[in-house]
């Protein structure tokens, strides 16, 4: 079953769409409807990509970082979204506190 704040791993296009690398996306919220479409987010272990007081870190020192199946320092990309079908994820790795 799929949760908010939920991380899976997703095959993230890069904005021309040639491309797609597996990284991890946080699920943020699931789209109105009965598609099962869901909204996601790309998680990069480059740090230096944040926009501040925009994406979102999560650090080590989180208290869910243990439990978020991340294996770095992360920043939740907020510019970088896809609706996705639940069946489209490769698996999810786990979970992430989240307020939306």
């Amino acid at each position: 079953m799929i949760h908010e704040g939920q991380i899976v791993l997703f095959r993230f296009p890069y904005a021309d769409r040639r491309e797609a690398k597996l990284r991890p996306a946080l699920v943020i919220r699931q789209l109105p409807g009965a598609s099962d479409d869901w909204l996601i987010s790309m998680i990069s272990s480059q740090l230096s990509q944040e926009v501040s007081s925009f994406d979102e870190i999560v650090s080590k020192e989180d208290s869910d970082f243990n439990k978020s199946g991340l294996k770095f320092a992360s920043v939740i990309r907020i510019g970088r979204i896809a609706v996705v079908h639940k069946t489209i994820w490769k698996a999810p790795l786990a979970r992430l506190a989240l307020t939306v």
